[in-house]
């Protein structure tokens, strides 16, 4: 490790405490999707008192953010927080951890602004990973336009320098027939509950029948007023996920179907909502940055787990890579095995094993930005592999 190199991490070493404390009060104040208002606010406090230059509700996204550190022409490289709760068990995606590593690593390139190489490096907060979006929403708003490369890194059991991650297109179906009288005039009423469990029992054999890189999960989200009243309404939500993209739209025309067909068998009215806005797409992998990211885990004495082909989700990192070069790696927050949103997840997220896992991400990441500062011609190597990917 070089005497640069050394700074930077005895620098976010000594905000140990101070990023500890900023992932404690994310994890202890969990906030969904667009609604992480004193998430944002921790953390452009904390960028802004390392001398970043903060905007606020970037892209038109109240609880985006972007915070520059500026030497001069030259590259621009991103780091990514994330900073949404999941409903109901909170942070068991450790994105209290992702933020804080995160602007760790922009905090360990503030430390040794004076002897950066030029560019630019952006922390950008994106908001609503879980299903919302965020992404999605600041590459339109231009958030992306000008940056050469982009990293996060993301919670996990083991550390792994990259995981493919699958495409996702969501699936809201409401039903609707008619109410009445469960037990003195059943025969009135239409059960749209019916046509909706009967949706998740097709959807359920159609499971056995998809490829094993396929994934549809789903829930009922409404299921009827009370009991000695037929449902007049009922509504479900479907995930689908794939990854390959057109595989995934087969799916997802399928899954229709199967609604479609248990509304026809109900005698129900079926109405699909679709989410055109937050279609993820599969990650795009970039040896270029990987490796460079693996060197410097290497120097911070990391020993790489094998990659893992299994156990795959989907995230909005995945559009990122499809606009630039991207990488996400895996950090280790939890003990092997622990699956992840679980409670147990939530709970390793707040750790002393999850300190030690931030701080050394955030180290890995500054060292990475600090690389690609260095030598330009790294970056226009990422950029002339990301060309070549179909």
């Amino acid at each position: 490790m070089n005497p640069l190199k050394e700074m930077i991490a005895g620098a976010v070493d000594r905000l140990g405490d101070e990023l500890e404390r900023l992932s404690h009060s994310i994890h202890d104040h969990p906030e969904l999707g667009y609604q992480e208002v004193k998430a944002a606010a921790w953390l452009t406090e904390f960028l802004d008192a390392q001398g970043f230059k903060v905007e606020r509700g970037v892209a038109g996204v109240e609880t985006a953010f972007r915070a520059t550190l500026e030497t001069g022409e030259g590259p621009t490289i991103a780091i990514l927080c994330e900073y949404d709760a999941l409903p109901g068990i909170g942070h068991a995606c450790g994105h209290n951890a992702i933020a804080t590593a995160g602007v760790g690593a922009g905090a360990g390139l503030a430390a040794v602004r004076d002897r950066l190489p030029k560019g630019r490096v952006h922390v950008v907060g994106t908001p609503a990973e879980e299903g919302g979006g965020g992404k999605v929403r600041l590459i339109k708003g231009g958030v992306f336009k000008d940056v050469d490369a982009a990293m996060m890194v993301h919670g996990w059991d083991r550390w792994i320098p990259h995981m493919d991650l699958l495409g996702i297109v969501r699936v809201g179906l409401e039903f609707t027939g008619k109410a009445a009288h469960a037990s003195a005039d059943p025969w009135e009423g239409v059960n749209a509950l019916d046509a909706a469990v009967q949706t998740y029992t097709n959807v359920a054999m159609l499971r056995q029948q998809v490829r094993p890189d396929a994934r549809i999960h789903g829930i009922i989200t409404h299921g009827g007023a009370a009991p000695n009243i037929i449902p007049e309404f009922a509504a479900a939500t479907f995930y689908v996920r794939s990854i390959n993209l057109d595989y995934m739209w087969e799916l997802q025309k399928r899954v229709v179907a199967c609604a479609e067909a248990a509304a026809k068998a109900t005698g129900c009215t079926l109405r699909v909502v679709e989410s055109p806005d937050n279609v993820y797409e599969p990650m795009r992998r970039n040896a270029t940055l990987l490796e460079v990211f693996r060197a410097n885990l290497r120097a911070c004495g990391v020993v790489e787990a094998p990659e893992i082909k299994d156990r795959l989700g989907s995230s909005d990192i995945g559009n990122v890579s499809h606009v630039i070069p991207a990488i996400q790696p895996l950090m280790k927050i939890a003990p092997d095995g622990t699956p992840i949103h679980s409670r147990a997840f939530a709970a390793a997220a707040r750790s002393p094993l999850a300190r030690e896992g931030t701080l050394t991400a955030a180290k890995a990441m500054a060292m990475t930005a600090l690389d690609l500062l260095a030598d330009p011609s790294l970056v226009k190597k990422a950029q002339a592999e990301f060309k070549t990917i179909p």
